[in-house]
């Protein structure tokens, strides 16, 4: 008998994380439109969310855990037996070699946050010091210029700006927020507003643009610096907003004064006057709101360039006022701006408390008595995502142990001593923690569509599995606490604060404890949600005014609210200048002087502007966001209409002096690998400037069930020595790269 189920849930596929209404019918998904009650994207989701019955119901899901065997095969095991040997196994490094060599990567897929907060509990269990995931490959670098500058997080009032300023981003491929094409249209429509955007392609965003600074590729700290020397040395700063809220303004603005404008622009390839034009349409504007992203977070100066583009709209005034930056409140923060320092092996930097992806393979990889002996992998591919795929799928061989949690069988996974099966997104409570909006942030926490594949679990559940065969918390501190949830939230709140304030070390565990004990009380099986009473209560005594301005008298209300709304629940709300409540420095001021990047700012000057060579005269994009390609969730290729391939993109003048045409094919080689890909001829392209899209090159099963990949799998071909030196952010967009041209044969290519 067929069954059918409507439910409310949020698109997967970027950090907007629109709203949807979901119908699944025998547990495939056959309508999903966008949510009109959902506070932020109303109604609004883009053509790629419709095509999520592909992730949810692919052919390499996962339906019981698997041990891999001697002769490097798996085998199917049950859960108590993956349970009770992988908790042996982790207590056996944990005892000989310390808890700080097990490492852990992941605990935050695309929208598949919750299941994260709860490994929190396991690491403290283990010992566990060092972790990863995939922000340590984009935005440390921002995160700690961020942190340096006034210690939050912005967010751009982009609806509102009268000039929008875009660095290394196109939106209308890549969303990244509600509404992101209505927006750009209506933007460019608007003959009193301007869009300025840095791109060395003429993507889609950057063909709409007033202004395109059309970089050559990996010369935006040229390019930024040159119009913050215009801002300076024209007299278009906001000096009493420079007197009234920042610190060291004056070391930044003498380095400035002195940037040889027309030199830069020479090195980064646009013209001087475009350059000056933007400037002055930046330092005359009533508001400015500038929005960056991985085209200058995975290239040469990454985080240099974060620090330039924020001081666009600071030496302009451009915070705490309609249109312009604000900071924002969380309900959960991503990240723990204190948590910084050394990685044991290689001394990597560690920001917000992530270990740079591209030093992983190196903290393990040698006979350093500090090295990683075992590593958790939990909804994370790192053998597709992370440069140099090759030196990762050596470093997980050489480890003692690796445990793998994920919804389906990943490139990762086929490396693992165990991979546990996941419950999917749509299977199980779940929500992001992306909450990053002002003046209204909101909150979407996400109730199953399904029930669990049988024979997975929610992540939630395979912590708390694990923690009970670690015996982490004892049950004489638990049993109370149950008794108490069973009599009511006031009754379990004063028993827990009591019991953390007894022994305050408890408080490492309070994810697993709020599991254990409050979670069994709440409505609809939303066990997996109790995590969240806490940070609730957390957020209302951080924030006591934003919170009871969205109608909340306190945590306890808060948290209801969230339990119940399907469609999310605004949790703060403030006006502009509310904005300055979210600056961490005790002075509420920003710190514009920062040493090290006044000191790689002043070295631009001798520095060389390319990293090309005669072997690898190309720069390779390697991840471009294109109509059809979307992050690794959507694993079956079948997903996509066109570009099936996923054609590497090159410019009209390379294509004819190669002898190259569009449905031709081509071999790219890197210092790393060499892959073969599809042409398409495409005049997005400037000379010396390929790009090759995301998504492509995993492994999937076929018609007779052996795994085929389908394009180029880009960390194939990219180095795990290219990083930034600051943050150790990858450079995936900016590869040295050759193109050889191959024997004619000819695809189609839309």
């Amino acid at each position: 008998m067929s069954t059918e189920v409507t439910g409310k849930t949020a698109c997967i596929l970027c950090a907007a994380n629109c709203g949807v209404e979901i119908t699944a019918r025998d547990r495939r998904f056959v309508r999903i439109r966008g949510d009109k009650e959902h506070p932020h994207s109303a109604g609004y989701t883009c053509e790629k969310a419709l095509r999520l019955d592909h992730y949810q119901n692919g052919r390499d899901r996962l339906t019981s855990p698997l041990r891999r065997r001697p002769d490097g095969g798996y085998e199917e095991i049950d859960w108590d037996t993956a349970i009770a040997e992988i908790a042996e196994r982790l207590a056996r490094v944990r005892d000989v070699h310390g808890g700080d060599k097990i490492f852990y990567y992941g605990g935050g897929a695309q929208g598949n946050h919750l299941g994260g907060s709860y490994s929190r509990a396991l690491l403290q269990a283990l010992g566990a010091k060092y972790r990863s995931n995939a922000l340590a490959r984009e935005k440390t670098g921002e995160m700690w210029v961020d942190g340096q500058l006034y210690g939050g997080h912005t967010a751009a009032d982009l609806e509102h700006a009268e000039v929008v300023v875009l660095v290394g981003n196109n939106p209308w491929q890549s969303h990244q927020f509600p509404r992101a094409r209505p927006w750009l249209r209506e933007l460019a429509a608007d003959p009193d507003r301007t869009l300025i955007v840095f791109d060395p392609r003429r993507s889609e965003t950057a063909a709409m643009a007033d202004f395109h600074l059309r970089v050559r590729p990996g010369t935006d700290a040229w390019c930024l610096a040159a119009m913050l020397g215009v801002l300076v040395q024209e007299d278009l700063v906001d000096h009493e907003f420079l007197d009234q809220h920042t610190t060291g303004a004056e070391p930044v603005l003498e380095l400035l004064a002195e940037v040889p404008v027309a030199d830069y622009a020479g090195r980064c390839g646009v013209p001087e006057d475009l350059i000056r034009a933007a400037a002055r349409r930046i330092g005359t504007a009533g508001s400015v709101a500038e929005h960056e992203d991985l085209g200058i977070q995975q290239g040469p100066h990454s985080t240099l360039c974060s620090y330039l583009a924020k001081l666009l709209w600071i030496l302009t005034g451009n915070f705490a006022k309609r249109g312009a930056m604000s900071l924002h409140s969380w309900l959960v923060p991503l990240a723990s701006p204190g948590r910084e320092g050394r990685s044991p092996v290689t001394g990597a930097r560690i920001i917000a408390g992530y270990l740079p992806c591209n030093s992983i393979a190196e903290e393990i990889r040698t006979d350093h008595p500090e090295r990683f002996r075992a590593m958790i992998v939990e909804s994370a591919n790192p053998v597709s995502s992370l440069a140099d795929a090759r030196r990762f799928r050596e470093a997980m061989r050489a480890l003692d142990l690796t445990v793998v949690v994920d919804v389906a069988f990943t490139e990762t996974a086929r490396e693992a001593d165990y991979v546990l099966p996941a419950a999917s997104q749509f299977e199980k409570w779940e929500a992001t923690f992306f909450t990053l909006e002002f003046p209204r942030n909101a909150f979407h926490l996400r109730a199953p569509i399904l029930e669990p594949l049988p024979g997975t679990l929610p992540e939630p559940e395979i912590h708390a599995r694990l923690l009970r065969a670690l015996d982490a918390v004892d049950e004489s501190v638990l049993a109370p606490l149950r008794d108490a949830a069973e009599q009511g939230r006031e009754k379990f709140a004063e028993a827990f604060f009591a019991t953390v304030a007894t022994d305050p070390g408890l408080m490492r565990m309070a994810p697993h404890i709020l599991y254990e004990t409050l979670g069994p009380t709440l409505p609809d099986g939303a066990r997996a949600a109790a995590a969240l009473w806490g940070a609730a209560h957390l957020c209302a005594m951080t924030n006591p005014d934003a919170v009871r301005r969205a109608g909340f008298a306190g945590g306890d209300e808060l948290f209801d609210a969230i339990l119940t709304s399907r469609s999310g629940v605004v949790f703060t709300v403030d006006d502009y200048p509310d904005t300055w409540h979210y600056v961490r420095h005790a002075d509420r001021r920003f710190r514009l002087e920062i040493g090290e990047l006044l000191d790689e700012l002043r070295g631009l000057t001798g520095a060389e502007a390319s990293w090309v060579s005669t072997d690898f005269p190309f720069v390779l994009s390697a991840g471009e966001r294109r109509s059809f390609t979307a992050n690794a969730l959507y694993r079956d290729p079948a997903w996509r209409r066109r570009d099936a391939e996923g054609a590497l993109r090159i410019s009209p003048d390379d294509a004819e002096r190669l002898g190259l045409d569009t449905g031709g094919r081509a071999r790219i080689v890197t210092e790393r690998g060499a892959a073969e890909a599809v042409v398409e001829v495409s005049d997005m392209m400037q000379p010396g400037h390929i790009s090759l899209p995301n998504g492509y090159g995993l492994d999937y099963p076929g018609g007779d069930g052996e795994p085929v990949a389908t394009g180029v799998a880009l960390n194939e071909l990219t180095s795990l020595l290219r990083r930034d030196p600051i943050a150790g952010t990858p450079w995936h967009k900016h590869v040295p790269a050759r193109v050889e041209p191959l024997a004619a044969t000819r695809v189609e290519v839309s």
